[in-house]
């Protein structure tokens, strides 16, 4: 009994051993992946959003949401990577062999992070259904607003600057101050088009208001141009008067606020489909299947006047019993005679552009009948991969760990070498493997349960393989056990050599 108690403490004091080792690499190695896919999606959009004034505040902002929408990609790599530095680590410094002989297998050892790892998936289910989606609201939005923004005001000399809607400036000499300007032209539109006001300066300062919303030019020595054009004759040219003044000192004020960024209103991106959870996607493909539905029956009503004879409604059905009972005797005895030569000739070719007219009619509907139910298909795919991505993430995170954890007790190498190297390369593989079902998803080649679940459908063999492997030592990523084989197959061709 003293044995067996201290046999149960040990497996205790082992199982907070093995959950303190992961937490470290884990906390590490999630951040890194994070930081890395952020910056990615900063790269990708970085000449959209540098060179047009915004605050520091709004960029930090931006990239806050979008971590929160990475989350569901960097996870499952940390998970991935952890796993395999962990046990690396342990295998490196024979703690696995020192566990592993005192009588506590390889799976038994696993179990805590296993317990660990299916509560981390908890998680991020409760994360990718309830905060991603008011992440992904506000990042969508805040990234629209910021890539329809206006460039902030950049005049240079010599240039004529149009990034203030309705007026052309052109500045010829600024001075060193930035402030001090010479040469000055500044181009205003009216109401109805075309640049009807001028202003000429020889020289002058410009400043912007405190608050930043206008623009002051205190010009001096210039003329100032304005045409006055009926509005009645406007695109005729008449009527037009042109007063011309000159000053000596006259101020010119802007109004920045076009080139101040907007905040649209968030309510306007809540009917997409990244916005919802779970429960709001189910709803919405019942409306969606519903509304196809509809469109479906509407479409079969409006076809079936035009071409009763291939409608499936019970008019179609009447028709063709009515046109089976009027049919000639010789046309039913010969199913090979054509039906017009049995009309008249006063009524053949009224009958024959009539079912023309019908046809192109029956066309046309079905081919917008058709177009609608394709991009209802299309929206509904995309709810169903949205729906399903919920929920493979947190197994993703199951999948990952169980095929690190035995890949790092196998390699028996810990730091950020080999361990990155590997892992890397099997989430990319799992990440290949996602997109591919994702791919087939969207091409209708694949249901989307099917699809979504295509990587995990894959990789669950590796793992119980990876499994197995670590629990008989196997040498497979071993360099030794390699050079000894080719060691091995070198001699066997020497001795072959030799006798020949």
């Amino acid at each position: 009994m003293p044995f067996d108690h201290s046999i149960h403490r040990l497996i205790k004091k082992l199982d907070i051993l093995i959950i303190r080792s992961f937490i470290g690499p884990f906390i590490v190695t999630f951040f890194v992946a994070l930081f890395v896919l952020v910056m990615q999606f900063f790269w990708l959009y970085m000449d959209e959003l540098l060179g047009k004034g915004f605050g520091i505040w709004t960029i930090l902002q931006l990239l806050f949401y979008m971590s929160s929408t990475m989350v569901p990609l960097a996870l499952p790599l940390g998970i991935l990577l952890a796993s395999i530095m962990t046990f690396g680590n342990m295998g490196e410094a024979f703690e696995l062999v020192a566990i592993k002989s005192s009588g506590i297998s390889l799976l038994r050892f696993m179990r805590p992070l296993l317990f660990t790892i299916c509560a981390v998936g908890g998680l991020a289910f409760f994360f990718n259904n309830n905060v991603i989606p008011v992440a992904n609201l506000k990042a969508f939005s805040l990234l629209y607003d910021l890539r329809n923004a206006k460039m902030s005001l950049n005049i240079r000399a010599g240039q004529f600057n149009n990034d203030i809607p309705g007026f052309a400036i052109k500045i010829g000499e600024k001075g060193k101050d930035e402030k001090t300007i010479k040469n000055v032209i500044i181009y205003e539109g009216g109401d109805y088009g075309g640049n009807n006001k001028v202003v000429l300066a020889k020289s002058g300062e410009m400043s912007a208001s405190p608050d930043g919303k206008y623009i002051n030019f205190k010009l001096k020595d210039g003329w100032r141009y304005e045409e006055a054009t009926d509005k009645e004759y406007q695109n005729y040219g008449v009527h037009a008067t042109q007063t011309r003044m000159h000053f000596a000192s006259y101020d010119k004020v802007i109004d920045l606020a076009a080139l101040k960024l907007n905040r649209t209103n968030e309510d306007l991106f809540k009917s997409g489909y990244q916005m919802m959870n779970w429960k709001q996607l189910l709803a919405d493909m019942d409306q969606i299947k519903k509304s196809r539905a509809h469109d479906v029956a509407v479409g079969e009503a409006n076809f079936s006047p035009f071409l009763p004879l291939y409608s499936k409604l019970e008019t179609g059905k009447k028709f063709r019993a009515k046109l089976d009972s009027l049919q000639p005797t010789e046309l039913k005895e010969n199913k090979a005679t054509k039906p017009l030569y049995f009309l008249p000739d006063s009524l053949r070719n009224t009958v024959i552009e009539s079912a023309m007219a019908n046809a192109r009619n029956a066309l046309q509907l079905t081919g917008y009948t058709a177009t609608n139910v394709n991009i209802q298909d299309e929206n509904l795919v995309k709810r169903e991969i949205a729906f399903f991505s919920k929920f493979t993430l947190s197994f993703a995170c199951v999948l990952l760990f169980l095929i690190g954890a035995p890949l790092g007790a196998i390699i028996r190498k810990g730091g950020l070498g080999m361990p990155v190297v590997v892992g890397v390369a099997f989430f990319v593989i799992y990440f290949i493997l996602s997109k591919t079902g994702e791919q087939l998803t969207q091409s209708r080649a694949l249901p989307a349960w099917l699809g979504m679940w295509f990587s995990t459908i894959m990789l669950l063999p590796i793992a119980f393989f990876m499994i197995r492997q670590a629990r008989n030592d196997s040498p497979i990523f071993s360099r030794e056990w390699y050079s000894r084989k080719w060691n091995a197959l070198k001699s066997i061709f020497s001795k072959k050599t030799a006798h020949a």
